[in-house]
């Protein structure tokens, strides 16, 4: 029910890091300044390198570049402000802007879940059906991917935000986390939120658990035709191309499951916090680290463009 005699808000404080003594925030800041940095330049990097490398033109990798420009709009929407935050503990944002930094969260992060999951499908095809690889894993084919993946982020975020932002929000204005998430503002709201709360759970299941199964059922398959292969070798190479990839799938989707999908009777402000710190800042480093970097192919274009000679194995 609605509160009487209440005035409607116009802009969000957010509670972020402001219990924290100035001393504990101030290593906060370093720590996350020097991780985003860290973030941006890998990720340019991977893109950069993809686009010059002719070896590098594949369906693996076109889905890498799309997921490191999409993990770099999904920080600038969200870190600059936190850092800031941690700077200026009372910080507010309008209602106006505190429904885009929530679209555009939404839109890149659920766009990062549907990329993951074509990397998955095209693990898939190129070593359980491999003599078919090219045909399937066409050009056209990774743009429409690519693209059905965009489009599906935008559509649910716009589901998300206006169910969101057409509730009343009265007398209360303080978000308690670092940037404007679902959750925290449907506590906000003077009014009845059952609906909205299961729109929530609806979008939550659709975008994470529906693309973790399909992940998960590849992998099943694709591990099935490893053992078939003959050679030790061979089964280790096939392995090396999933392993990073796989590692990226858990904990990005494992983060985000814990915070989305538990019930709200559960749910904890300090630890959805500390999940979200995990998911906004330390997960979109493992792209460029742990999947790329690490990669021999990728470190061999990087000889290759810096016109060093590559290593042989």
């Amino acid at each position: 029910m609605s509160k009487l005699n209440s005035t409607f808000v116009t802009k969000f404080l957010f509670e972020g890091f402001s219990s924290f003594q100035w001393q504990h925030r101030l290593t906060f800041f370093v720590v996350f300044l020097t991780l985003y940095l860290l973030t941006l330049s890998g990720n340019v990097t991977i893109v950069t390198i993809i686009h010059l490398d002719r070896h590098l033109h594949t369906p693996m990798y076109f889905f890498l570049s799309m997921l490191s420009i999409s993990e770099t709009c999904y920080t600038v929407t969200i870190i600059p402000r936190m850092l800031f935050g941690l700077l200026s503990p009372q910080q507010t944002i309008s209602f106006q802007d505190c429904a885009t930094q929530l679209f555009f969260y939404l839109t890149f992060g659920i766009n990062n879940c549907f990329l993951l999951t074509a990397m998955g499908y095209d693990r898939y095809v190129a070593i359980c059906n491999p003599l078919r690889y090219s045909v399937i894993m066409g050009k056209t084919a990774c743009i429409y991917l690519a693209s059905g993946s965009l489009g599906i982020g935008l559509g649910m975020a716009i589901v998300q935000v206006t169910s969101v932002f057409s509730l009343p929000f009265c007398d209360g204005f303080v978000i308690s986390h670092f940037f404007c998430d679902v959750r925290p503002l449907l506590k906000l709201s003077c009014t009845d939120t059952t609906v909205n709360e299961i729109i929530n759970f609806i979008v939550s299941v659709c975008v994470l658990v529906l693309p973790m199964c399909l992940v998960f059922i590849s992998y099943v398959l694709i591990i099935s035709a490893i053992l078939k292969i003959a050679s030790a070798e061979g089964r280790k190479k096939a392995f090396a191309t999933c392993a990073s990839h796989l590692t990226v799938v858990i904990i990005h989707y494992g983060c985000a499951s814990i915070v989305y999908l538990k019930p709200k009777s559960q749910s904890s402000v300090g630890q959805d916090r500390l999940i979200s710190v995990t998911y906004t800042v330390i997960t979109p480093l493992l792209n460029p680290v742990v999947y790329s970097l690490r990669n021999k192919e990728v470190k061999d274009a990087v000889r290759r463009v810096l016109g060093l000679k590559v290593l042989s194995p």
